[in-house]
């Protein structure tokens, strides 16, 4: 039986260098920045694992995505997964499923095998490093409904871990961005606003990085018209009116913008009056729409702006009556 076991590990460790070597040689990559809209990143994020580090923030795509491998294949990474409990051969495995994943052959392929089931039960391991490549691989394969309906099961997870982790490390970011996949339909932000203020808490002391990706997952939620009345109530962070400064990062700046213009835009469907009895004073309400709230006045600096799309989101915000 021990023989048995080390033929499967060492026959998984060979299967996850040739599916690696597959992935990585003759491939074209190209860049896709998200559409600055009422909703971020239409397009989910690919996560790509080049040399196991980071790319870019902007979306990866793939332009062949034909390849398609051997279900046997991986069938013998997933139970290697399933088994192994050792860091160094579980991080190798989720990195080949991660860039198995970004093929939609592959992602339909990984669900029919149980797949999503076994990687989300790494987001248990130990091992902070592990539990960031299953991150990864489930965000590459959250960018099909079949796959998001069973992904929904870890969410809970997937939040505490993105509110327990620490500021502004790969844990943290690698749940922003899976988080942002799962919340670009609405069908699953019922399961992600309890979490929202712990997400404002991290907007206000976390890097530019991390700011940038917990305001992508905002603009998703303030999209949604039925959660509007709730963000209002909440009490943003004491940073939030300072951050409305030209001279700041332009993808905060941006999606901050898109997150505001969404909220006005749906509070005329709501009854104004109603949420203004609600929200104390220092609630989003109160902050961005109030009589005494700066928001106008840096509004109006905006407008000349530079940028064409900064001066069209404080228009949009301007413009727009109650």
């Amino acid at each position: 039986m021990a023989g048995k076991k080390i033929a499967v590990v060492a026959f998984g460790a060979g299967v996850t260098y040739c599916l690696y070597k597959l992935l990585f040689s003759k491939r074209s990559y190209k860049y896709r920045n998200p559409e600055q809209s009422g909703k971020e990143n239409s397009h989910p994020e690919v996560w790509n694992a080049e040399d196991l580090k980071f790319g870019p923030t902007e979306t990866l795509v793939i332009k062949n995505p034909s390849n398609s491998l051997d279900p046997q294949h991986l069938q013998v990474l997933l139970e290697l997964l399933h088994d192994t409990e050792e860091p160094f051969t579980r991080e190798q495995v989720l990195v080949t499923l991660a860039n198995c994943a970004a093929f939609s052959v592959n992602q339909d392929l990984i669900r029919s095998l149980n797949g999503i089931s076994v990687i989300g039960s790494i987001l248990y391991d130990p091992s902070a490093e592990v539990k960031v490549k299953a991150l990864n691989a489930l965000n590459n394969l959250s960018m099909n409904v079949p796959n998001q309906e069973q992904i929904t099961v870890y969410l809970p997870r997937i939040q505490e871990i993105v509110n327990t982790a620490p500021r502004n490390s790969d844990l943290q970011l690698a749940g922003l961005r899976l988080l942002t996949n799962m919340s670009v339909t609405n069908i699953y932000h019922h399961a992600i606003i309890s979490s929202v203020p712990q997400f404002l808490q991290i907007l206000e002391d976390g890097s530019e990085l991390v700011q940038i990706q917990v305001l992508k997952v905002l603009v998703n939620l303030s999209a949604n018209s039925h959660l509007t009345k709730h963000l209002l109530t909440l009490k943003p962070p004491s940073s939030f009116i300072s951050l409305f400064d030209s001279c700041n990062n332009r993808d905060i700046l941006l999606r901050q913008l898109i997150f505001i213009a969404n909220l006005k835009e749906n509070l005329k469907k709501e009854a104004q009056e109603d949420i203004q009895c609600i929200c104390a004073d220092d609630s989003f309400y109160s902050l961005l729409f109030g009589n005494s709230s700066l928001l106008p006045q840096k509004l109006a600096s905006l407008l000349l702006h530079q940028d064409a799309d900064m001066k069209l989101q404080a228009a949009r915000i301007l413009t727009r009556p109650f």
